[in-house]
């Protein structure tokens, strides 16, 4: 497998979205072949290294996945030259409770792959402090090596200089210096980043973060600090797919789907048939499975009461087959969606569910769920693996429980998915099954 080096950070909003962005499309750009990952189960920043890499990003989760998982999505970089992986959060920040391989944090990632970790310290007020900070993640767990640092909002050559002397007196390398100026902005929404196809300036960013890294970082120093990478044989990915033949919604409203999942479907032989839901089109009559991700419906909750052919497919798909929601897939399948602004809208009613956005609520975290009935792909009293995030509330909710669910605490979560028929749905995104 090809080193790797994973982009890390003491903490969310210090600029390693922008460096791995501007990075994964700098060594592309000198012929390099970068494979990206992401740590954790941000679902939407695989999307934009997607786009500025030029290859599949893929998700690798310390707390969901087993560890066969993550070594056979490590093969997914063969052919690579470099890997690059982005962090999440704070490089060692992660639930209390350990998973199936760890925390979930990226410290984590990067001890089982043997990635160096490069650090993006935002030194906006402080001088030779930061080195303190830097030297303190340095030491802080002796399987996880830092490599040195990119140094982030410099203020003037004074301030750099200041920094530098710092991080030479803790013998932390310094592999570039960013200067202040308007940031290269992803656009946000309650959920997080806009998803990579909705960016209308999407080329545009990429190239102006790259020309930017590239501009200000040892870009051939960076790639001589790259080590590790392990890896299964890519075809082993162990998902096990919903059907054989499974019709996927997918548009705007429904796109939070791991790629994993979707790649090892296919590799299991399983044959996936996208429709549109806004584009008012119903399931595939031919698919022995439906399956609604999650997403915005919310957003485009009109568009959805005024799709009656989609509902209208939907609802005779599942009264002979298999229909299953995650998120707001699971909340379409409901029978209403009360918007942010308290108007009602009529969804697919396969589920007694109503939601509603009016009284905002998040719900975040992983989530294990052991099924009390079994869903498309997995029998009953098997245990998934997931991760929650949303603002909506539960208003009605008269169906029969699909799962015992618990966070990483062990505590249990009250929203327990739901069951009716044939139609089954989590609040939950999922990761992986743990056998």
């Amino acid at each position: 497998m090809p080193p790797g080096l994973l982009i890390a950070a003491p903490s969310s909003g210090s600029g390693k979205t922008t460096v791995m962005l501007g990075l994964a499309r700098a060594f592309r750009d000198r012929g390099v072949i970068v494979q990206p990952y992401k740590s954790g189960p941000d679902y939407i920043d695989p999307g934009f290294h997607a786009a500025a890499a030029g290859r599949p990003s893929w998700n690798l989760d310390s707390w969901a996945m087993p560890m066969d998982m993550i070594a056979a999505l490590g093969a997914e970089a063969a052919g690579a030259d470099l890997v690059l992986a982005e962090g999440s959060m704070g490089l060692f920040d992660g639930v209390a409770l350990p998973g199936a391989g760890g925390t979930g944090a990226s410290a984590d990632i990067a001890r089982l792959m043997g990635w160096p970790v490069i650090l993006v310290l935002d030194v906006a007020g402080q001088a030779q402090t930061a080195a303190a900070v830097a030297l303190g993640l340095s030491r802080f767990h002796p399987d996880v090596r830092v490599a040195g640092v990119i140094l982030n909002r410099i203020a003037s050559p004074r301030h750099e200089a200041l920094v530098r002397a710092g991080m030479a007196q803790a013998g932390i390398a310094v592999f570039g210096a960013l200067p202040r100026r308007a940031k290269i902005e992803v656009p946000e929404r309650h959920l997080g980043l806009v998803q990579a196809e909705e960016h209308g300036a999407l080329e545009e960013m990429i190239v102006e973060a790259a020309d930017f890294v590239a501009g200000n970082v040892d870009l051939e120093a960076l790639r001589g600090a790259a080590s590790g990478g392990i890896g299964g044989v890519a075809e082993t990915v162990p998902v096990t797919p919903p059907g054989q033949r499974i019709a996927l919604a997918r548009d705007a409203a429904f796109s939070f789907v791991y790629p994993h999942m979707l790649a090892g479907w296919r590799r299991a032989g399983a044959e996936i048939l996208p429709f549109s839901p806004l584009a008012d089109q119903a399931p595939d009559e031919t698919a022995d499975v439906c399956w609604l991700p999650g997403g915005y419906p919310e957003l485009h909750a009109g568009s959805l009461a005024a799709a009656t052919r989609f509902r209208a497919g939907l609802r005779r798909f599942g009264e002979t087959r298999p229909v299953h929601g995650e998120c707001g897939g699971y909340m379409t399948m409901g029978a209403a969606l009360i918007d942010a602004d308290g108007t009602g809208h009529e969804m697919a009613g396969l589920l007694g569910l109503v939601t509603s956005y009016a009284a905002r609520r998040m719900h975040l975290g992983y989530r294990r769920a052991q099924l009390l009935a079994a869903i498309p792909g997995f029998p009953s009293g098997g245990e998934l693996r997931g991760h929650e995030f949303h603002y909506s509330s539960v208003v009605t909710l008269d169906d029969e429980p699909l799962a015992q669910v618990e966070d990483a605490t062990g505590a249990q979560v009250a929203e327990t998915g739901s069951r009716r028929g044939r139609a089954t749905g989590t609040f939950f995104h999922l990761i992986a099954g743990v056998a």
